[in-house]
């Protein structure tokens, strides 16, 4: 028999306390009527993610950043906007990391001599297509990740959809000097994504978050939690080495180099 748990998330069962967390909060998104499109086994869309993108570039974190990362997520649209018309660097995963190559890179100067709009490359279809295809070895070091979330807590808890991409790339930038213990790690998410810190377990592999933008505010969160020091390569899936084409090389490359 289906379960409500298997039909609201596509990766219901590697964790149950966030498959169920992740369920109320897609439930609660759109009971209170703020989400923007479906929700279930996604990053969702809230209304109010431009404000929350206009509270992360207030903080000094970002406006002294060069080089963002940022998810490649329909609610953080309104921040790849925001890194291009602040003349940053930007890097973003394809979704799912389903192509032969794992990110792009947009250089808002370049986009403008080519005459690409913003608006477009800050879209994954647009950035997809106009950004320069790069491998995790070729990026610069990150000033600035921004990372997708289903659910936050005040401490620096966060889960995502369940597939496990974004704690991936944390882990390979880690592996590769690209992330510091000293880069910020943020998100924006609606205000009733943000949960008690005791629903919200960490697992020693997962990233916790320093910022929180939400529709009303912007979070510190001071987070005392410990932060990984590369990829946890025990705790990735068979379904993540079947549907990433090229994590498997990556792999072999980190541990021929001694990463």
């Amino acid at each position: 028999m289906t379960t409500e748990l298997e039909l609201n998330a596509r990766w219901a069962g590697r964790n149950n306390d966030k498959d169920r967390l992740r369920d109320r909060v897609w439930a609660k998104l759109m009971t209170d009527g703020v989400n923007v499109g479906p929700v279930d086994s996604r990053i969702p869309n809230f209304a109010g993610a431009d404000l929350a993108a206009l509270h992360l570039s207030r903080l000094d974190a970002w406006k002294n950043a060069r080089v963002v990362k940022c998810n490649p997520d329909p609610p953080q649209i309104p921040v790849r906007l925001r890194a291009l018309y602040d003349g940053k660097i930007l890097y973003a995963p394809v979704p799912e990391l389903t192509k032969g190559f794992p990110f792009v890179r947009l250089d808002p100067t370049v986009l403008e001599a080519k005459g690409v709009q913003f608006e477009l490359a800050a879209v994954s279809q647009g950035f997809v297509e106009h950004g320069e295809p790069v491998e995790f070895e070729e990026m610069e070091p990150l000033d600035f990740v921004v990372v997708g979330c289903v659910a936050v807590s005040r401490a620096g808890g966060r889960t995502g959809k369940g597939g496990g991409f974004a704690d991936l790339e944390l882990g390979i930038f880690r592996e590769l000097g690209k992330v510091t213990p000293e880069t910020p790690v943020a998100t924006s998410v609606h205000s009733v994504q943000v949960v008690d810190d005791a629903l919200l377990p960490m697992q020693p592999h997962d990233s916790p978050l320093d910022f929180i933008a939400t529709d009303v505010g912007l979070i510190e969160t001071a987070t005392t939690m410990a932060r990984p020091t590369g990829v946890a390569w025990d705790f990735v899936q068979a379904d993540q080495y079947a549907s990433i084409p090229f994590l498997n090389d990556l792999r072999a490359r980190i541990e021929k180099s001694g990463g």
